[in-house]
């Protein structure tokens, strides 16, 4: 592959208009690439204290608003100057296809999620509006399949007749996460991911004001139409000062609330894109050395009765009764908690998912040639 003007041997440039640079995906691919000696650039939301170490952080132009997504749209893909762009936003995808294919660039689609169907969990998904997203959705999923590497996060996510499709699942990257350890004196749960109803935030607060003995830590972005929520609950709640919301933080910043803490917490939803989805959370707290509390969505019931490192339960009812007996007698919490950690080491094998990753984005760069 010859370069052009402005392209560097060896760089690959990872793109997303919509994503902060703190995403936990975006540091996992970033860090394989790495570890293979390829240089990345990033463009992103963000800062760059929270940019994978290592990488070449570019803060993406703009804020949240609509208007500002559309720009990046329309000027990340020239400003990417890598031998491969990856590509993470689905609206970034189409345009980015056509001026790779000018530029003799290669093209790697990263679909990290069913498009169509997490449309259908978003309540602003409506009206002309969902139907334009819905356009934009069906368009990245044909222009994904074009690429020459469409990588995708579970075997369930379209697109299915891409060129070389790839899957890499959300397996855990040891070099980010903090192992659990000992249990910490007085019980902790703690959540990692985005904070809205469909991912169990009401949930968990409700369990919070039912289980008295413990304390939560929860990491991760509050979605903007459950700001006031939270703050309402946070000043009427008798379990406000068991509750700490710490925000969106980088993968590694994130683990670290990890250590100490008694177990994990993945309350999903029964959502369309939950139903057939694993929660990356289930990897990492095992991972972690963390037992898992889960609702029955299929596959979370599937992979927790493999691993043995966890319950599953169907209402906050359930929920509390397993934190007060674990309180009372934290034994067979602790057996749960080794079951987990062996799976997590023995069954993911992330290292190997990770290295043929790696492989497959330096096979289309002049570094393999």
């Amino acid at each position: 592959m010859k370069l052009v003007k402005g392209q560097v041997k060896g760089l690959v440039a990872l793109i997303t208009s919509a994503d902060n640079v703190a995403d936990a995906r975006l540091h996992r691919l970033t860090n394989a690439i790495l570890k293979n000696g390829m240089q990345v650039d990033i463009w992103a939301l963000g800062t760059a204290s929270d940019a994978p170490t290592g990488s070449n952080f570019h803060k993406a132009p703009g804020g949240k608003s609509k208007i500002a997504r559309i720009v990046r749209d329309l000027i990340l893909p020239l400003k990417a100057k890598g031998e491969v762009v990856i590509v993470v936003a689905p609206d970034l995808i189409p345009l980015t296809y056509l001026i790779t294919r000018i530029r003799g660039q290669k093209m790697v689609a990263d679909v990290h999620e069913d498009y169509l169907q997490l449309l259908r969990d978003r309540t602003w998904a409506k009206g002309i509006i969902g139907t334009l997203a819905r356009v934009i959705a069906k368009n990245a999923t044909y222009f994904a399949a074009k690429a020459e590497l469409t990588t995708v996060a579970d075997v369930q996510v379209p697109p299915f007749n891409a060129r070389k499709r790839m899957v890499i699942k959300n397996l855990p990257d040891a070099s980010l996460i903090t192992p659990s350890g000992e249990l910490s004196t007085s019980p902790r749960a703690i959540y990692i991911g985005d904070i809205r109803k469909s991912r169990g935030l009401h949930q968990m607060l409700e369990v919070a004001e039912k289980s008295p003995d413990w304390s939560f830590d929860l990491i991760g972005n509050i979605a903007d139409n459950e700001i006031d929520f939270v703050k309402n609950w946070q000043k009427n709640s008798t379990a406000s000062q068991r509750v700490k919301f710490h925000g969106r933080l980088s993968p590694k910043e994130s683990w670290k609330f990890a250590e100490g803490a008694w177990v994990g917490l993945t309350i999903l939803e029964s959502t369309p894109a939950f139903i057939e989805a694993v929660p990356s959370k289930l990897y990492e707290y095992a991972a972690a050395g963390l037992a898992t509390i889960s609702t029955p969505l299929p596959r979370c019931v599937e992979l927790i009765n493999q691993s043995g490192g966890g319950e599953i339960a169907t209402s906050t009812a359930e929920i509390s009764a397993l934190l007060s007996s674990w309180a009372k007698d934290p034994q067979p919490l602790i057996k749960m908690r080794q079951s987990a950690l062996t799976w997590s080491r023995e069954v993911l094998k992330s290292e190997e998912q990770y290295a043929a990753f790696a492989s497959a984005i330096q096979s289309l760069t002049t570094l393999a040639r």
